[in-house]
């Protein structure tokens, strides 16, 4: 009988692609993933792995097996929802993964709801870019993602995650206020006065980093990014010293927004937020009420 454990070493191998992503992932040692692998081709009696320079790569029959072992895993991710459908109280772990502005707009009402009327709910939240969180998703290193897509830079798909959309926000041109910076901030009233001031962006590889330079020369101009920062708290703070300019969504200056002057932008674009879980676990009644629990917080920051 095949040990359901190294099963899926097995399938982390083909989902995160070598020993030490899996050992990371699972906090193994590399050399004891490397054994629990060895045992496992044991058991199997066929190769299962062969070297190719470095690195491993599945045989056919460890191919068969890693399809194999994603249908028992699904399997067993229903049956817990199953189970738990059946209990009176919501109970349970929910692992979560959140990008920075919805961790500071959403999360902070949405868990004190959770813990209000679902205290045997616990909910593990990690602040993780959405870039790599659907994936990790997809890998089962989170049950729930809150992710982000913007305007023609659609967020990756991966076969087996269920997306439910959760909100949208207009992203607009935030300016310091008049006199907080120099006078050429005060004079800029849309994206293309702003083609010689100071930029703050995100760094390169975030999507909203390269929507924002798309957009910058779709207005016929190169954007000066002088601050580079993924913590978008400090992109309004240089901004409302006078500092910088940036293209922000509207969770971002949530509670900021009199220290900023807002500006529309062509189009009026939007980002969307959405949640994405594995569809063999939508139906497990604590990721439901965690869901729920956001549906309702982004629909007062939506209508607010």
């Amino acid at each position: 009988m095949l040990e359901m454990k190294r099963l899926r070493l097995l399938w982390e191998l083909s989902a995160r692609g070598t020993v030490a992503a899996v050992a990371d992932a699972l906090n193994y040692s590399p050399s004891a993933v490397s054994q629990q692998l060895a045992l496992l081709e044991r058991e199997a009696g066929v190769p299962l792995l062969r070297k190719v320079g470095r690195t491993l790569e599945l045989t056919a029959a460890g191919l068969t097996l890693v399809s194999e072992t994603e249908e028992l895993l699904a399997g067993l991710e229903r049956a817990e929802a199953a189970l738990h459908v059946s209990h009176a109280e919501v109970a349970g772990t929910v692992r979560l993964a959140v990008f920075q502005t919805a961790l500071l707009a959403m999360m902070p009402s949405a868990l004190k709801r959770l813990r209000a009327e679902h205290p045997m709910l616990r909910v593990e939240m990690v602040q993780h870019e959405p870039e790599t969180a659907l994936y990790d998703t997809w890998a089962r290193g989170f049950d729930l993602v809150v992710a982000e897509q913007y305007p023609g830079h659609a967020a990756a798909h991966f076969v087996g995650l269920d997306r439910e959309p959760l909100a949208s926000d207009p992203i607009r041109l935030a300016l310091p206020q008049e006199g907080a910076g120099d006078e050429a901030f005060d004079h800029a009233a849309s994206l293309a006065d702003a083609a010689e001031l100071p930029w703050v962006m995100e760094p390169r590889g975030a999507a909203s980093r390269h929507w924002a330079e798309q957009a910058c020369r779709s207005a016929g101009f190169e954007p000066d990014v002088r601050y580079e920062t993924a913590d978008l708290q400090a992109h309004v703070r240089l901004i409302e010293t006078g500092n910088a300019v940036a293209l922000l969504p509207g969770f971002v200056h949530i509670g900021a927004a009199h220290r900023l002057r807002l500006v529309e932008l062509p189009g009026k674009p939007r980002r969307e937020v959405f949640t994405a879980a594995r569809i063999s676990s939508v139906d497990h009644p604590a990721l439901a009420a965690v869901r729920e629990a956001l549906r309702r917080e982004a629909e007062v920051l939506v209508g607010g």
